[in-house]
């Protein structure tokens, strides 16, 4: 070892473990990949419950032996597993639907930095060799560029853990023609960013866009004195504090962000609830077909008549055809004062035989139904070891 410092040896020797690591991880996926071609061919789901609970139940016994806790084990074997079914749903959506893989234009909200931007970043990678990115002031821009073809999709936030649902885009989502195709969850860290050296009693002015606000509220309230100013994009907002370079100025935003603009963190985790999540949903021109060997939900709108016991009615529907509602939303219908449409996330194929036959039966007892989309579920439930 250095004498001088006998950290770096023991540094360098770290970096090298680590780019085997990342070497294996790398060949791992590749094999992913190759399983997934595979299922192609003998249609078999992607998902194997059985094997994953194995597989983890087999690591963990195999770690005690190197000192590896349980807990430690199960963590970093559920992220790699769950990176290899999303990989294997990739493969063969893009395959049934003769998809593109190696470039698209998405659009989202905000510039470079935004926490929109951070999840087109992180659909294309997993459906694209390379995307260009086109970043729009406003929701309505975004469903603009790809209604005329500017972008060949758009990933815009739908609903958060913490303030709940979108509202601006369950409004735009009325009358577009456009179909979702695909959806993710982010986890979201609000980080107070600051351009240099300063203290939270040095504060005066935080930028954001409203949703990291009202998500960070509790935090906020700590600090009455504290200016408030709205920007269209959390991006938008750390542009405004890199260009101040004052260090009575902060922006709330994502860390990944922030280093984007040179920024750095004064205080992190400040969301009123500690697992702050926000679900996207990618939009396209074009509806897509899901493989029947991958999770998928079907996303509806609907609008029941103004007698008593119509949304009950359609719900009832649902629950016959034992089909599983895991979202239901309602917003007013504009020019219809005290009218709503009701916007229903189904865990369903819609080639399934039981929400075809729900299909039918809602469409005479509603005023109108329209799909908004059939896409596969991102959402991977880690398995947890036997």
């Amino acid at each position: 070892m250095t004498e001088i410092n006998p950290l770096l040896d023991l540094r360098a020797k770290i970096s090298a473990l680590d780019e085997k690591l990342l070497a294996l991880l790398a060949e791992r996926r590749g094999l992913a990949v190759d399983v997934g071609r595979a299922k192609l061919h003998s249609h078999r789901p992607v998902r194997d419950i059985g094997r994953e609970r194995d597989l983890l139940d087999r690591l963990i016994e195999l770690g005690k032996a190197h000192h590896l806790d349980a807990h430690y084990i199960t963590r970093l074997f559920q992220l790699i597993i769950e990176d290899s079914v999303l990989t294997q749903q990739a493969l063969l959506q893009q395959h049934l639907n003769k998809t593109n893989p190696h470039s698209a234009r998405i659009a989202f909200l905000g510039p470079k930095g935004s926490y929109s931007h951070l999840a087109a970043r992180q659909y294309a990678a997993r459906h694209f060799e390379e995307f260009i990115e086109s970043g729009c002031a406003k929701f309505q821009d975004i469903f603009k560029q790809v209604e005329t073809g500017q972008a060949d999709y758009a990933v815009v936030p739908i609903e958060n853990t913490s303030s709940g649902s979108i509202n601006d885009v369950y409004d735009l989502l009325q009358n577009t023609p456009l179909s979702i195709v695909g959806e993710m969850t982010v986890p979201i860290d609000h980080c107070l960013l600051v351009a240099t050296a300063s203290q939270l009693d040095k504060i005066q002015t935080v930028y954001s866009h409203p949703q990291p606000f009202q998500q960070c509220s509790q935090f906020l309230n700590r600090y009455p004195h504290w200016k408030i100013e709205y920007c269209e994009s959390t991006s938008a907002a750390m542009e405004k504090v890199a260009e101040s370079g004052s260090p009575h100025v902060a922006a709330l935003g994502s860390e990944a962000g922030g280093a984007l603009y040179g920024l750095q963190v004064l205080d992190r985790n400040l969301a009123n609830q500690e697992q702050n999540i926000t679900r996207f949903v990618v939009l396209a021109r074009k509806a897509i077909d899901v493989s029947d060997q991958v999770p998928a939900k079907t996303t509806l709108l609907i609008a029941t008549g103004q007698q008593a016991g119509a949304l009950v009615e359609a719900l009832l529907v649902l629950r016959n055809h034992k089909l599983i509602m895991s979202k239901l939303e309602s917003r007013p219908i504009y020019g219809n004062p005290w009218e709503e449409m009701f916007y229903l996330d189904i865990q369903a194929n819609l080639k399934d035989e039981a929400l075809l036959k729900a299909l039918q039966e809602l469409t005479p007892i509603t005023r109108s139904l329209k799909v908004l989309g059939c896409y596969p579920s991102e959402n991977v439930v880690p398995v947890d070891p036997s």
